[in-house]
């Protein structure tokens, strides 16, 4: 992405952790490099830390499972966090959470920082609480998080399984913010990801400057329901 609009761009390393205020006005890509990654993400309010991304309000207002182009993230109080303005995807898992310790420990084996310094294993809950302490938060700030690009798909029973060799290298997922949105995320395998093999990704990170939403947005215009959301928003920056 090379253009004029690019307010920066960094790679997060396979197992790091990363965190940002993505201004009102720009807007975050994500690309898979390799093919394979996972981002975990969780989004607050900056402005008000006790607002943050709610998955069950995202999910139900919209009529979704999943998360793609023209889908929005919505707060705990109804307003837009960020718009998917972008996705070569299709489907990014919005229901699985992220993968903690003893999950990590069970299927990988041992690895600490002890043995394998950089290269031991890590996990998102505790990727997420490291980061989300820089900004004075803890752990009964860490609410429910997307995983993109990851697919998990549900049987008739409502057993969820995950998806392999979903995402290809190059595939890229974009999110516009339309509040002062801290963004936290970690690039730790899914918590559903079958294989034996720690192996996790890294994934390109470039902040640009984007237009506001207009009232022909597709992410306005998507569900009923986000027209609300939008004008919520828009209200609380008046």
């Amino acid at each position: 992405m090379n253009d004029i609009s690019v307010l920066f761009s960094e790679l997060l390393p396979p197992g790091a952790m990363w965190s940002h205020v993505l201004k009102r006005g720009a807007a975050l890509r994500l690309t898979d490099i390799e093919g394979g990654a996972n981002a975990s993400a969780i989004f607050f309010n900056f402005e008000n830390l006790s607002e943050r991304y709610n998955m069950p309000d995202t999910l139900k207002a919209q009529h979704i499972a999943r998360l793609t182009a023209g889908a929005v993230l919505y707060s705990d109080m109804g307003r837009i966090l960020c718009s998917i303005t972008g996705d070569s995807l299709g489907w990014h898992d919005p229901i699985s959470g992220c993968s903690d310790a003893s999950l990590v420990l069970a299927r990988y084996g041992p690895s600490t920082y002890q043995q394998s310094r950089n290269a031991c294993f890590k996990n998102g809950r505790d990727s997420f609480l490291t980061e989300m302490a820089k900004w004075g938060l803890n752990e009964r700030d860490l609410s429910a998080n997307v995983n993109f690009f990851s697919k998990v798909v549900a049987d008739g029973e409502g057993i969820l399984t995950f998806v392999p060799n979903h995402s290809t290298a190059g595939s890229y997922v974009e999110l516009r913010a339309e509040m002062n949105t801290l963004v936290i995320l970690n690039s730790c395998p899914h918590p559903l990801n079958p294989s034996p093999t720690y192996d996790p990704k890294p994934i390109q990170l470039t902040v640009r400057k984007v237009p506001p939403p207009g009232p022909d947005d597709p992410c306005r215009l998507s569900r009923p329901e986000n027209e609300r959301g939008f004008l919520l928003t828009e209200r609380y920056f008046l």
